[in-house]
């Protein structure tokens, strides 16, 4: 025998029981199955376990590895944990450059205090016995008296701001850009209806590469569409909060539309309609700034808030703005139509009063010694008379939620509109040719 040999083994015969013969394939089965079962539920708990093990750790190993960059001076780029969480991030690393503080001052007289005797001729006789304080002026000084914020809506340095902010033609306005760059600032228009106003700063002179004198161009805010907003859409404002902390932001949501308010300050009391409300902080100096959307675009201007409420601010919708945006690059002014007559819109208790047929439309009648129809208006000019009713201006229905001062800021001088008028019981249509508003 070698040695690889192996001697023959022969294993003795067992007999397989009669049951497991005819049962024993589906109880093998039977038993495969539980089996799988078990380790199936045992895999997921045992992978859980693995998984919140392997989660913690590497939790702890991004905690070291920022402990360590800190420790060597490293800044660690923070991650955005939400989605709109980095869209607010993103809008505004978009938008601040382009967002300007507007410095307001002014000569103001310097007084210098001193004593006088109001009976300087009788000193001989009493001395300086009875002075008096009086005040003497001595000159005057340059002075920081307030301050707004815009933002750039053009390259070559068009500012956009509220009225309010630059109303003091006397004052003199400088623009504080984002990267503490100081530039003169020249108002070009006021609008008369709008609480806005647009200036004029001028670009910096580069070398560039040829050695050539080049203007610098400016960042630019994107602007939206203001027409398709909606109720709680998130919002976020950026201003020159308190006229001290530039590029402050605050965010909230539009808490409504379509609102109209009487916001006065700095000797200046106006109307605006159709405001967007928002609960996004709008502080003292965040006037002009713009409100955006979650897509870095302007789709307001913010305006005004309201004193003895929490969080209710208002902003103009950015397509008016649009609108003196245009007319300043190709008219070199803000204009807009002129119908000519004094009127009153009808509600129901104006048609209760005065006994009218309808419920909508607006009344012309003149008031405070005023005439119903401008002398030498469109409105003159097309034939209108006092106590007709608008019901129309070129199809739109004129109610109290959409005022004809509303429409009518639609159109631009110059433009044909038809009216329709109820005059007594009939109703007719009338063509007017829109004037220019006087300043």
């Amino acid at each position: 025998m070698t040695l690889y040999d192996l001697p023959k083994f022969n294993a003795p015969k067992i007999k397989t029981p009669k049951f497991l013969k005819k049962r024993g394939l589906w109880f093998f089965l039977l038993v495969a199955a539980i089996s799988s079962i078990f380790g199936f539920i045992a895999g997921i708990f045992s992978g859980s376990v693995f998984y919140l093990e392997a989660k913690d750790y590497l939790s702890k190993f991004q905690m070291d590895i920022s402990e360590k960059a800190a420790e060597n001076g490293k800044a660690v780029e923070y991650v955005p944990q939400t989605s709109e969480e980095e869209k607010i991030i993103n809008a505004i690393e978009e938008v601040s450059p382009a967002v300007v503080s507007i410095i307001i001052s002014k000569d103001l007289p310097i007084f210098e205090e001193q004593y006088i005797s109001p009976f300087q001729e009788f000193e001989q006789f009493f001395g300086e016995q009875f002075l008096i304080p009086q005040r003497r002026q001595t000159g005057t000084e340059k002075k920081e008296i307030g301050g707004g914020t815009g933002f750039i809506v053009s390259a070559d340095g068009t500012v956009l701001t509220n009225k309010h902010v630059v109303l003091d033609k006397e004052a003199d306005y400088t623009v504080l850009t984002n990267d503490g760059k100081k530039f003169s600032a020249k108002v070009l228009a006021r609008d008369a209806l709008q609480d806005l106003a647009v200036l004029r700063i001028e670009t910096e002179k580069i070398l560039d590469e040829a050695g050539k004198l080049t203007q610098k161009v400016f960042p630019v805010a994107k602007l939206g569409d203001s027409d398709k907003l909606q109720i709680g859409q998130t919002t976020i404002a950026i201003g020159n909060a308190l006229g001290e902390f530039r590029n402050t932001i605050s965010v909230g949501v539009i808490s409504g539309l379509g609102r109209t308010i009487t916001a006065s300050g700095g000797g200046l009391v106006e109307t605006i309609e159709d405001v967007i409300q928002t609960d996004a902080a709008i502080n003292k100096g965040n006037s002009g700034g713009p409100l955006l959307n979650l897509k870095g675009e302007v789709i307001g201007i913010n305006t005004a808030t309201v004193l003895d409420a929490q969080n209710i601010g208002f902003a103009i919708p950015v397509n008016k703005a649009k609108r003196d945006i245009r007319q300043i690059k190709s008219l070199g002014k803000i204009v807009y139509p002129f119908l000519g007559i004094r009127y009153v819109i009808i509600t129901e208790k104006i048609q209760q009063e005065n006994n009218l047929s309808v419920s909508y439309g607006a009344l012309v009648e003149g008031g405070n010694g005023e005439p119903a129809i401008g002398p030498g208006s469109a409105a003159e000019k097309a034939g209108l008379l006092e106590k007709d009713i608008i019901l129309e201006f070129n199809g739109e229905k004129i109610t109290a939620d959409n005022s004809l001062a509303k429409i009518i800021q639609k159109y631009s001088p110059g433009d044909e509109v038809n009216l329709k008028i109820l005059r007594g019981e009939t109703e007719i249509i009338v063509s007017v040719t829109l004037g220019e508003r006087p300043e």
